[in-house]
């Protein structure tokens, strides 16, 4: 069993009415092309535009039950296709860097704000999430538990992690930055060292700051009736914009996680209390507290 997931990596238009538009007719394409979810990269409904100004900015955001995020809702009920459809949201005392994932009902089955916001950087204007969230997506010919992490979030091992304990099977990413060998890398490493299936959905070339090369890992570095190792990128998409379409082998990745020693086979959280220390800093982020 397979579940075929369509990479929205198209370029935004000048403001939201455009970026409804286009996004309805990739939805359309990825239904045309066989998709069972469609995914866009990180803040569609702005285009990942981030002005620094707090009136600006709110003046973007839209609500999460908005005439935006529900075009998809019903865009989703209409082509029998789950959507993740993400956005700038309303929200006190800063704005959320958000997705919704409708299934091929319409029926919202997840919300998740980004947690790790890029605080360094642009994203210093907006608030953070709360958790990390786990939901069931039923595509017709089966069911996939899955989850989400937005950009700057693969770079934390413990979103995966706390992402596979949770129950995901699979990973779905919008991004918004260049993917180049170490942030593929990351994304190698959190669908190995989990035995999840990581896919990411990015902006194209012409985007500034992005580059394309939209990805899916499945998860499974080795077969036990097969010698050697295999790549588990079984999809890296070029860097031009485009609606592309990969598949995702659900029993193999099953199989696997039956079969192997990673995820949570042989975790000791015992010896990981360090982890969830809110007192404690490293050298590199702060002044080191022993512990």
């Amino acid at each position: 069993m397979d579940i075929k997931i369509a990479f929205l990596q198209i370029l935004p238009g000048k403001d939201i009415r455009e970026n409804l538009e286009n996004g309805k007719r990739a939805c359309i394409e990825a239904k045309e092309k066989g998709a069972d979810v469609a995914l866009f990269p990180e803040m569609w409904s702005d285009g990942y535009y981030l002005p620094q100004d707090d009136e600006e900015i709110k003046s973007l955001a839209v609500e999460k039950d908005g005439d935006f995020v529900n075009a998809f809702r019903s865009l989703a009920e209409e082509l029998q296709m789950a959507i993740g459809i993400t956005f700038l949201e309303v929200h006190d005392p800063k704005p959320l860097n958000s997705v919704v994932f409708f299934d091929r009902t319409g029926n919202e089955i997840m919300h998740y704000s980004k947690v790790h916001t890029c605080d360094f950087s642009f994203e210093r204007v907006l608030s953070g999430g709360d958790g990390f969230r786990v939901a069931e997506l039923d595509f017709g010919r089966g069911k996939v538990k899955f989850g989400s992490m937005i950009c700057f979030d693969r770079e934390f091992p413990e979103s995966a992690r706390i992402l596979m304990l949770k129950g995901a099977e699979l990973i779905l990413a919008p991004n918004a930055c260049p993917m180049e060998i170490n942030r593929l890398s990351a994304l190698r490493t959190r669908a190995y060292e989990n035995m999840v299936a990581v896919a990411t959905c990015n902006y194209p070339e012409g985007q500034p700051d992005c580059n394309g090369h939209s990805s899916l890992f499945d998860g499974v570095p080795w077969k036990h009736d097969e010698p050697g190792v295999r790549d588990m990128c079984v999809f890296e998409a070029p860097g031009e914009p485009g609606v592309y379409v990969a598949s995702l082998d659900l029993d193999a990745l099953r199989k696997h996680r039956a079969e192997d020693i990673m995820g949570d086979k042989y975790r000791h959280p015992e010896a990981y209390g360090i982890l969830s220390d809110t007192s404690v800093k490293g050298v590199i982020g702060g002044e080191f507290v022993p512990w």
